[in-house]
């Protein structure tokens, strides 16, 4: 996604000339299909379609290869050299690329379902590639299925040869609380890319300086006015037992969520589950199975930073599908936690004077 906002912004810029592919791939390849490498002048550029063995070569032969419109060209990434392929680099694979540029109308198709994709407006793109005497034709369609761009002379019943890829709003993450260890969570969320949204009661914290990375900054007394979405991932990170408990309340009355990760002590999380259940009317069982803590990965180490790359990874693997064994609160935890004591040492003393 980072590489994407970047892609987007060269071309914005008016340098790009050639952008370049990958779609397909054999073997060993350090890019999945679907990475992009946009070429301008001067020697510019944005993203990658390899670990570096193929980014020198490409750029140098780049606009030759275009000279006549796009075109494919497969690349080795193997020991042996053959007349069909390049040349080899000694990565274990085979990848085709395809250059195109910048100025066609399919080219700017792509780029702006590029674009629209990082504000939010989902897009799949079908591209029939330029093999077998036919040129490069591409189709982009919206999340409701309505034709946004469609090249001359696609058939609909013509599937040979096309590339299809589907550009995705990037991750929302959603940081409730607005502490000093809140801005390396909201720091490494802004490196990949997501859009990080900072809430927090207090105004005094939520402030955008604080959090140069993140979408958006505010200060907000009722989460119940947040429209969360299903594929959010939320973190609450206040610090306060009072809002923390507010917070997951109100995270519970949301159908579904992504992610749900609670920062803070088994025993003190134990108590929110079972208060902010029973506030609003969910067994404990259900909440355990909707939210993350202990919050965060097991990785070791301490400090904010450390921490903070633990929650990251964790939403990452539970937004990818890819998350390992878990330490989730059990019921049967909770019922054991409560039976430590109440919550009273979480609560905020105020003077009765």
């Amino acid at each position: 996604m980072p590489e994407r906002r970047r892609i987007v912004e060269l071309w914005r810029t008016g340098v790009g000339r050639v952008l370049v592919t990958l779609v397909r791939a054999e073997g060993s390849s350090y890019r999945r299909p679907g990475a992009r490498l946009l070429l301008g002048a001067g020697g510019q550029y944005a993203g990658t379609i390899s670990g570096g063995c193929l980014e020198t070569e490409v750029t140098r032969k780049a606009s030759w290869i275009v000279r006549h419109g796009a075109a494919v060209e497969r690349y080795s990434t193997l020991f042996d050299d053959t007349a069909e392929i390049p040349f080899g680099l000694g990565c274990g694979g085979t990848v085709d690329l395809l250059f195109e540029p910048v100025e066609t109308a399919e080219a700017e198709a792509l780029l702006v379902a590029m674009e629209g994709a990082l504000a939010g407006k989902e897009a799949t793109v079908k591209t029939w590639l330029p093999e077998g005497g036919l040129g490069l034709r591409r189709l982009v369609v919206n999340a409701t299925g309505e034709v946004l761009f469609r090249s001359a002379g696609i058939s609909d019943d013509e599937m040979t040869g096309v590339y299809e890829e589907r550009f995705g709003a990037p991750q929302r993450l959603v940081l409730i609380g607005a502490g000093d260890d809140a801005r390396p969570v909201a720091a490494m969320g802004a490196l990949l890319g997501w859009n990080v949204e900072v809430l927090d009661g207090r105004a005094q914290l939520a402030r955008a300086e604080r959090f140069p990375g993140a979408s958006r900054v505010r200060a907000v007394e009722d989460l119940a006015s947040i429209p969360f979405e299903e594929r959010d991932a939320v973190v609450v990170m206040t610090h306060s037992y009072e809002q923390d408990r507010a917070a997951l309340a109100a995270l519970l009355r949301v159908p579904r969520l992504r992610y749900v990760g609670i920062l803070g002590a088994r025993h003190r999380t134990a108590l929110l589950v079972a208060e902010a259940s029973a506030m609003v009317g969910v067994t404990v069982e259900e909440t355990c199975g909707r939210i993350h803590a202990p919050i965060g990965l097991d990785l070791g180490g301490d400090g904010p930073e450390a921490i903070a790359l633990a929650i990251v990874a964790e939403v990452q693997a539970s937004c990818q599908g890819k998350l390992p064994a878990s330490r989730r609160l059990t019921p049967g935890d909770v019922a054991a936690q409560i039976e430590l004591g109440g919550a009273s040492r979480y609560l905020s003393s105020q003077c009765a004077v």
